[in-house]
């Protein structure tokens, strides 16, 4: 009698179910992957070998395997959401056991650390002060939960046209120039510059034509010289950059070769009611300034001090580079997000959660950063949809419950046939 062969069937086809409906359930689950049932047919052994009129004795489930395609990615206004475009998992910290996820919803705790929902806490490698990665160990991320500290300046550079058809305005006594007269200068700028307390200060260049191609820089803060025949501030300004010299043709700077030193004293500074430090080993640069026969013009002015500031976001970029954004303006590495890939993802156990283990079907995992190597690209701001084909798997509903209804079909058969064996007489 065929009894086993129907009843494997039905335990085959309802294990097909339990797949179908597991993948219909899940496919709104960010980073799910859709699973298949794999069949085997089922003989009995023949003490004489193999027999050419075995009609078998069934079919069982030789296994579920798990789809590791791509999932579509969908846009999300959270720049915390993670998706991976091609290959790679998120390596998670699960309580000291590590994880795998592709299931990029995260968010930051109390602590500063990246987590998904379950607590899971995302891995990588961290960032020394300056904001260098260092990419030896992967531990849990952590975000800075203090301020950047200031930073005084240190270079200041100008990149400028001084209008060669300016006339000389170098006075013919002292003082050199009035900085209340703009007769005695062409031309000025200014730009804020920071001490060692992040305190800003703000500093005006005059620029004084002595001569044919010659020019003479001078500096004030508070309205007070740089540099002055007293030495405080008080006197007779004096230029903090002399003889600035241009070549025949204004296109290229002849002298100072080489950024010049200017000192900011604390003297000038304290006019203001604050008790500002010094600055001290300021260097302008000049490099890039022509004198060519138009209006005078700034194509470039920078500075390399700020002030003191705190956390006001997180970005991530395509390569897992974490950049923690400050009320300054600045923006430092706080660490790199890692990529784990394995030579047999199928053989990955799943873990429920939308997480993964690691174990001897897989492989070991390879670790390495994103958008290198055979790992996939990141996408901040989105998240990858689960694999899953609604429609296909409708369609694989009811071919499986065909296949039911035909496996109880022959149970039935059978136990007619039966019946009319017993009734014999």
């Amino acid at each position: 009698m065929g009894f086993q062969q129907g009843l494997s069937g039905l335990n085959a086809t309802s294990k097909n179910l339990s797949v179908i409906g597991n993948n219909i359930a899940n496919a709104n689950t960010y980073g799910a992957k859709a699973s298949t049932v794999v069949f085997s047919d089922l003989y009995a052994n023949a003490i004489s070998g193999a027999s050419t009129h075995a009609s078998g004795i069934g079919v069982s489930v030789s296994g579920v395997n798990q789809q590791f395609s791509q999932g579509t990615i969908t846009t999300t206004n959270s720049s915390m959401d993670l998706a991976i475009n091609g290959n790679g998992f998120f390596q998670l910290d699960a309580g000291g056991a590590t994880v795998y996820s592709r299931n990029g919803q995260f968010q930051i705790d109390n602590s500063g650390a990246i987590v998904n929902n379950a607590g899971q806490k995302l891995q990588g490698y961290a960032a020394a002060a300056d904001g260098t990665i260092i990419p030896s160990t992967v531990q849990a991320l952590q975000l800075p939960s203090a301020g950047v500290a200031p930073l005084g300046t240190a270079n200041v550079k100008v990149a400028m046209n001084l209008d060669s058809r300016a006339k000389i305005t170098l006075p013919a006594a002292t003082p050199l120039i009035t900085f209340a007269d703009p007769k005695t200068y062409n031309n000025a700028s200014s730009l804020t510059v920071f001490d060692a307390k992040g305190q800003d200060v703000a500093l005006t260049y005059y620029f004084q034509k002595t001569g044919t191609d010659t020019w003479d820089v001078y500096g004030t803060v508070n309205g007070r010289p740089l540099l002055d025949d007293v030495g405080d501030g008080t006197g007779n300004p004096l230029p903090s950059v002399s003889g600035v010299t241009f070549a025949a043709n204004g296109a290229s700077l002849l002298s100072p070769v080489g950024p010049v030193a200017i000192n900011v004293p604390a003297a000038l500074l304290s006019s203001g009611g604050g008790n500002s430090l010094p600055i001290t080993g300021l260097k302008l640069d000049l490099a890039g300034s022509t004198q060519f026969g138009s209006g005078f013009a700034i194509s470039g002015l920078t500075q390399d001090g700020f002030a003191p500031g705190q956390v006001t976001g997180v970005n991530i970029d395509k390569s897992g580079v974490i950049r923690a954004q400050y009320s300054n303006g600045q923006s430092k590495a706080a660490g790199q997000l890692v990529l784990a890939r394995f030579a047999n993802p199928q053989g990955l156990q799943p873990l429920g959660g939308n997480v993964w283990a690691s174990g001897t079907n897989s492989g070991n995992p390879i670790v390495g950063a994103a958008s290198q190597g055979n790992f996939g690209l990141l996408q901040s701001g989105a998240l990858e949809e689960s694999n899953v084909d609604l429609t296909s798997e409708l369609v694989s509903m009811i071919t499986a419950q065909r296949s039911y209804q035909a496996n109880a079909q022959t149970i039935k058969t059978e136990d007619q046939m039966l019946q009319t064996l017993v009734n014999l007489r």
